[in-house]
């Protein structure tokens, strides 16, 4: 009997194919791996290229600490931390999303409206519009008790011919998942000035989460940005003044009626800058990046809201980072590092670290490698709740993806 000359043409086709799949997956970067510079195990939560964690100071997390929500190219999805398994929960994109600290939702603006969708059943519903006399300012943000949402926004009417687009970071960097991030300019300071120095009209609101009540209670024409609620308090709220940080008297916190204006650090010297701020867990402190002057000497500054203490933490430059944030037992600390163009450079390091507090100095721990991470897209890290794990976005291999990295080292890197 003759043999079918498809044979062995066919088995080698098959031997090909088997042999470009196997050098496509050798190619492929780890979704787990230990870090060789630090010893630290790192899993990918990810799997939709282009996805992003939220920035800093938003809320991912579900109130019972297992889920985190990210935004991906499709929508938002949440990712079980401890089985990995990931859920599509929002179909389209979702800007300004914020978790709830205290029920299963997320809220997020599509198009002018504000929606809730619950991370349990996926029911979705609407909240309220935007009135048509404001334009997109900065949020959202939820309140400790769930009757609250609150952000910034600007008046539509304002006369916009002399005025530069906002370059508010919290849309620009997690917002537009996809390529489309990286929206580099030949000089963001110069763009940072202008949007400042244009005075555009803005104001801070509220909208009652169960009437769709839509009320603002305060009016500026300083740049209002990074409207944060307190965590444990219901009624009191952090912003900003944003622009160049050395022209600006940057943190404020505000009583959601409009009472209680509180200027939170004020300038020492020419050039000192404050910023990146945020509340501690429990809401008694604020916590910020201090410079004395900028680039010189570095700080994690917090003040405590209730006693006015100040604490001043001294940073190395190489330990320099954009964003810092705290676990919630208020016993750690951790920092995104900064890029070879940051404030601190030359000389800051690209690294993920964890901080531990030890006799008014902070002990530093290099947890990831970010030597090949581009600082266009900010790592943004922040602690899982149990404060087991740090979670951060990246796009060390290429596109964008949610990490997480364990704070403890594996046994097998310990014993070495």
């Amino acid at each position: 009997m003759k043999s079918s000359p498809l044979i062995f043409p066919l088995a080698a086709l098959c031997c090909a194919t088997s042999l470009v799949a196997a050098a496509r997956a050798a190619d492929a970067p780890p979704t787990e791996w230990i870090d060789s510079a630090t010893g630290h195990k790192i899993v990918q939560l990810s799997s939709e290229p282009w996805s992003f964690s939220f920035y800093f100071h938003q809320n991912g997390y579900s109130p019972d600490g297992d889920r985190l929500v990210f935004a991906t190219p499709s929508g938002l999805s949440a990712v079980d931390l401890k089985t990995r398994k990931i859920e599509h929960i929002v179909d389209g994109r979702a800007d300004q999303v914020v978790v709830s600290r205290k029920t299963p939702q997320v809220f997020y603006v599509r198009q002018g409206t504000v929606y809730a969708t619950r991370l349990d059943t996926l029911a979705t519903r609407e909240i309220a519009k935007i009135p048509p006399e404001f334009r997109r300012g900065s949020g959202l943000t939820v309140n400790a008790d769930d009757t609250l949402l609150a952000g910034s926004l600007t008046e539509a009417n304002f006369s916009r011919s002399n005025a530069v687009p906002s370059t508010n970071s919290v849309s620009a960097e997690y917002l537009r998942p996809g390529p489309a991030y990286e929206r580099k300019s030949s000089n963001p300071d110069s763009s940072l000035e202008a949007r400042w120095a244009s005075h555009v009209p803005m104001r801070l609101y509220t909208i009652d989460i169960q009437t769709g009540e839509f009320k603002t209670f305060l009016s500026s024409t300083d740049w209002l940005n990074h409207v944060q609620f307190s965590p444990t308090d219901p009624k009191l709220l952090m912003f900003c003044h944003e622009g160049p940080w050395h022209k600006v008297d940057r943190i404020w916190t505000i009583r959601n009626d409009g009472t209680g204006l509180r200027k939170i650090h004020t300038r020492t010297m020419d050039m000192e800058i404050a910023g990146h701020e945020f509340f501690s867990a429990d809401g008694k402190t604020i916590w910020y990046d201090l410079q004395t002057p900028k680039g010189r000497e570095f700080w994690l500054a917090g003040l405590n809201l209730e006693t006015g203490e100040k604490v001043r933490y001294p940073v190395p430059r190489d330990e320099w980072s954009v964003h810092y944030n705290t676990s919630r037992d208020g016993k750690l600390f951790c920092g995104d590092g900064g890029g070879p163009r940051s404030v601190a450079a030359p000389g800051n390091g690209q690294w993920l670290y964890l901080f531990t507090p030890e006799g008014g100095k902070l002990k530093a721990e290099k947890l990831v490698d970010l030597s090949k991470h581009d600082y266009d897209l900010e790592p943004n890290a922040t602690f899982t709740p149990d404060g087991k794990w740090i979670v951060f976005r990246s796009n060390m291999h290429g596109p964008s993806h949610v990490y997480a990295v364990e704070i403890a080292k594996s046994l097998t890197t310990a014993s070495q």
